[in-house]
């Protein structure tokens, strides 16, 4: 009885902890600067460390047909220099500063950042305004960065065969949306993209108007969105770009795919239609997700790792923060000795049994409590304080980011089942298998 009362206790310590971060970290202010420049900025003064985040609203989704990777390709640009700064010595500065940085492209975004001490603020505001309007894009470091991304997606995706199966299995998944092709890029598009397809691109997404700046750390709000004005106040606004509005058609059937690559296992893949996070139905999604697949005790892993021994591992995931509907997730590497049908078996199995049996009150609370901890304690961290606000305002509305936990702690049940009934049906369904081929070398 004593270790229960000692439990209890520490549950709502932590969860008092969490509601005083989540409190303190939600007084955003929002400024828009005449040239369209959206600024978000949330004070935290908790050590003495800034991050700056400029986000841009390009990704994948965005590209023409026969130019894939552009976005991917564009970012790498970004750091090969102005007339100001030459190439490489944009991050060699940051170093230099005590600062790190990187940058990271999605089918809907483009995004850099840099961590820096909070004195070191307006290095961020001089670099990130030289390169918005005063990129080079020299053509032998086109050729050069070209070949760098071209044996990036050699290793990373056609080298590897579960990310092949992946690439296959959105192409298959969607026939109208862009979503259906690699934010890397085809190789063949890759191999086409020359210096006035990145120029003409980049003109035409990277202005003030098609960007978010987020600062999160210790600053003065006030004094810091002067020095903003002054940095990016002056750049010209730029022709607003047309809005990509293609919607996916229902899917009418299952569609399967079949990857035949060297390979030791089989691997199986599945994906079903599913609305985003601005749609109720996400939350029930996203706490079926971890149900599913969160940790060694989620059904998946319960069922065809440990129990059936069937599968190395098994899980799922749901891709809801994006601007357009996505995916919800299955997948699962195939057992020494079995069979890839035994496994494809066993996971429409679980999807029934979520169809025919409630869920216990045990696994819902269980699964409330790992997304609540999850999304609270990453703000605990400037950085992702930050990475949280543009990603949401990017995609929707940084506002919508509050309505999270508490459409995560609405989720019933019977919400449950519902969204699995309407959504996991063989008609939804695109499935991706991977065949293993015997190695052609020594």
């Amino acid at each position: 009885m004593a270790k229960k009362i000692i439990s209890l206790l520490i549950l709502f310590t932590v969860h008092c902890s969490l509601f005083t971060l989540f409190a303190t970290a939600s007084e955003v202010k929002e400024t828009i600067l005449q040239n369209g420049l959206k600024i978000l900025t949330l004070e935290n003064h908790k050590a003495p460390v800034v991050t700056f985040q400029i986000w841009y609203k390009v990704g994948s989704r965005n590209e023409p047909v026969g130019k894939t990777g552009v976005s991917h390709l564009l970012e790498h640009m970004m750091f090969k220099g102005t007339k100001k700064y030459g190439p490489q010595q944009f991050s060699k500065t940051v170093q230099k500063n005590g600062g790190n940085d990187n940058a990271f492209t999605s089918k809907d975004y483009t995004a850099y950042f840099q961590n820096f001490a909070s004195d070191r603020i307006d290095i961020s505001l001089e670099l990130e305004s030289d390169r918005m309007v005063n990129l080079l894009v020299e053509p032998k470091e086109v050729l050069s960065e070209r070949n760098v991304v071209a044996e990036e997606r050699r290793m990373r995706y056609e080298d590897d065969p579960q990310s092949a199966v992946h690439e296959e299995l959105m192409a298959a998944a969607f026939k109208a949306h862009p979503y259906r092709w690699p934010v890397i890029g085809w190789m063949a598009d890759i191999q086409s993209i020359n210096r006035d397809d990145l120029y003409n691109y980049y003109r035409t997404y990277y202005a003030p108007n098609n960007a978010t700046i987020v600062v999160v750390g210790d600053f003065d709000t006030d004094k810091l969105l002067k020095k903003i004005g002054g940095s990016f106040g002056t750049i010209p606004k730029g022709t607003a770009p047309s809005e990509n509005n293609l919607v996916e058609p229902s899917q009418r059937g299952e569609r399967r795919v079949v990857v035949k690559k060297e390979a030791q296992l089989p691997y199986i893949a599945m994906a079903y239609h599913v609305p985003n996070f601005k749609d109720p139905d996400s939350y029930p999604l996203e706490v079926l997700s971890v149900i599913l697949s969160g940790g060694k005790s989620s059904r998946l892993y319960q069922s065809l790792v440990y129990k059936k021994q069937i599968a190395l591992y098994a899980g799922g995931d749901y891709e809801g923060i994006s601007k357009d509907p996505h995916l919800f997730y299955f997948y699962a590497s195939v057992a020494t000795g079995k069979k890839v049908e035994e496994v494809e078996s066993a996971l429409y199995e679980e999807i029934e049994k979520l169809k025919n049996e409630p869920v216990t009150e045990r696994e819902i609370e269980k699964a409330k409590n790992q997304l609540e901890a999850s999304f609270v304690m990453s703000q605990d961290s400037v950085f992702y304080q930050g990475m949280l606000l543009g990603k949401y305002e990017t995609v929707g509305d940084w506002r919508l980011k509050d309505k999270y936990l508490e459409g995560i702690r609405k989720v019933t049940k019977d919400d449950l089942q519902r969204v699995v009934k309407k959504y996991f049906t063989e008609d939804n369904r695109t499935v991706g298998i991977l065949i293993p081929l015997p190695p052609k070398g020594p």
